[in-house]
């Protein structure tokens, strides 16, 4: 996982803003359905302010003697009639705008969570090694669904009640007089001020949660996905412990989210109470003293209440916001993590693959400074040909495969496929002309005829099947009840790790790559079905130029060129006779080999 945000810094305007303009581009691609929705929300709040004004000409108006004709015109007519079309506008229109932009909503949502998924796919293994999956994906969650949200609550929940506020307070300064606006315009300072400086002080809670929240998850993700581990370990109990720590902090963040919102509505309703009081009372007195009607008092009370309806609800709203957009900063916070290994300007697709002669020359590497891998390894691997890499664990020798694959680029010297620096060429051409076995096999959890395919994703049935067959997979398949579309389960749990292998084997013979890497391909298999897939693996290779990376050396005898490698430099190479020959480091590793067995 990236290093940890510090929620912190989105609690300044600065921070903020620098979200929304990043989410805006995406909105942007939908630029008609937003500037209908923003028709349609002036055309809603518009009909809204007409009511009160419909209520006070109407109430006006009827000061007329009981039962006239001129009474039953106005009361049925005028007052049912167009305080329903107005009521039925402004619903109307508030549908329209929700109907029109949910299309812009969910497809920028769909836009950044795809981004933010392709991103992560381009990051380097290290990133991936050090990432806390439970943990990330919350975030990835948290954020596609805080843009909904935030677009929701800030475009028609603040700026909409923000065009009624002005709207209304332009009616009463002009239908009444400039006091009636201040004093609104007063209440509504302080309820915002208030509103803001407290929900400032209480997202402090909200972050804890959501951080506890994200290690509660972190371990319970973990602990499911090692399961077996659990069980071998008997620690059922120590993983429910770690859990219930997290759940413990959660809850107590949560308690003071709870308490402090109390604090916050009793404050907000207040503000409301004494606002509504002094307008009624400025407005009553006016009633008092001549200078107003009935139907301007009830005007004045509409209004009041239309705006405070939705006041009501702004510390909850602008929390949401406020919590939305730290959501949506750590996705983009994701998202703005560099790639350590990245495709240049100018790279080609590699080319001349018929003859892919592959160099390491004088390759220097390290996983990190102060601990070199690799110390000027230089070899070649000829077109056609198979090089063997043996040699005790931590010598080096998977780095290599990762080199190749540009999961990391070398910190000196430089790796040629048929006379290409790998760093020059496009990753996507680089990796379609490898294929690879890995000693640890991770499968989807889907079929096998889906994992086998995974080779080459646009494989018919038919090759699927002779692909099995030739990594002798096929008869243990056609024995399930369910044939290819046995599900393999997590990771292909379900698998033993032979058959693991021999679906890893499938598929990379599907892939038909014209260069291999076999890192202890037939590590988890036995020594019969080892014999036989050997046999196909060298099958598979031939013609093909080939980087066996091994531990048993009988699975190597017959490679063109066998390199000893020790603390990453190669102390020993040659053919397996003229190693022996040599009586040094790899006879001695023959010599116990073939005592164990």
């Amino acid at each position: 996982m990236p290093p940890s945000f510090d929620s912190s810094a989105a609690s300044h305007r600065p921070g903020d803003w620098r979200t929304i303009a990043r989410l805006l581009p995406y909105l942007w691609e939908y630029k008609w359905r937003v500037i209908i929705a923003i028709a349609c929300m002036v055309a809603a709040k518009s009909a809204n302010v007409g009511v009160p004004l419909l209520l006070k000409q109407l109430i006006d108006a009827m000061d007329v003697p009981a039962g006239s004709a001129q009474a039953l015109l106005v009361v049925p007519v005028g007052l049912l009639v167009a305080y329903g079309a107005l009521r039925f506008a402004n619903s109307l229109f508030n549908e329209l705008r929700e109907f029109v932009f949910s299309k812009a909503t969910h497809g920028a949502a769909r836009s950044i969570a795809l981004a933010t998924f392709e991103h992560l796919h381009r990051l380097s293994l290290r990133f991936h090694l050090e990432r806390q999956t439970g943990g990330m994906t919350r975030d990835i969650e948290r954020g596609v669904r805080g843009i909904e949200s935030l677009v929701s609550f800030a475009f028609f929940n603040i700026v909409a009640t923000l065009v009624e506020v002005l709207l209304v307070l332009t009616v009463l300064g002009n239908k009444l007089d400039i006091g009636f606006a201040l004093i609104t315009l007063a209440a509504l300072v302080v309820y915002v001020i208030f509103t803001v400086a407290v929900t400032e002080w209480r997202i402090q809670f909200r972050r804890q949660a959501n951080q506890f929240d994200s290690a509660a998850n972190t371990k319970a993700v973990d602990s499911l996905l090692n399961y077996e581990t659990v069980k071998y370990f008997n620690n059922e109990a120590f993983e429910a412990q770690r859990y219930d720590t997290s759940l413990q902090q959660l809850r107590s963040a949560q308690l003071k989210s709870r308490t402090s919102l109390s604090l916050l509505n009793g404050g907000q309703q207040l503000i409301i109470a004494v606002g509504l009081v002094a307008m009624l009372w400025r407005a009553t007195q006016g009633v008092v003293d001549g200078r107003l009607s009935l139907g301007d008092l009830v005007m004045v009370n509409a209004f009041m209440i239309q705006i405070y309806i939705p006041l009501n609800f702004l510390g909850v709203i602008y929390r949401e916001i406020k919590q939305n957009l730290v959501d949506l900063d750590k996705m983009f916070t994701l998202m703005d993590r560099p790639q350590e290994v990245q495709d240049r300007p100018d790279a080609t697709a590699l080319t001349d693959l018929a003859t892919p002669t592959v160099r390491f020359e004088n390759v220097r590497f390290a996983y990190e400074a102060e601990r070199p891998i690799l110390h000027g390894l230089s070899f070649e691997i000829p077109a056609g040909k198979t090089v063997a890499v043996v040699g005790p664990s931590g010598a080096g020798k998977s780095t290599l495969s990762r080199l190749l694959y540009r999961f990391y680029d070398v910190q000196e010297g430089r790796i040629t496929i048929a006379g290409q620096d790998i760093r020059q060429v496009t990753q996507a051409s680089l990796r379609r002309a490898i294929g690879i076995v890995p000693q640890d096999t991770v499968l989807f959890n889907d079929s096998i005829a889906f994992n086998i395919a995974y080779g080459r994703t646009d494989a018919s049935q038919e090759e699927i099947e002779q692909a099995a067959r030739a990594a002798h997979i096929h008869n243990f398949i056609a024995a399930q009840p369910q044939g290819y579309a046995t599900t393999v389960g997590e990771r292909g749990l379900k698998l033993s790790g032979g058959e693991k292998q021999r679906v890893a084997i499938a598929r990379t013979l599907l892939k038909d790559p014209p260069i291999l890497i076999f890192d202890e391909a037939t590590s988890a298999l036995d020594s019969a079905n080892e014999r036989a897939i050997q046999a196909e693996l060298r099958a598979a290779a031939q013609g093909k130029t080939t980087l066996v990376i091994a531990h048993r050396l009988s699975t190597v005898v017959d490679a063109h060129e066998i390199l000893v490698l020790d603390a990453g430099q190669i102390v020993e190479r040659g053919n397996h006779q003229q190693l022996l020959a040599l009586n040094g480091r790899y006879a001695s590793m023959w010599a116990l080999q073939q005592q164990s067995t």
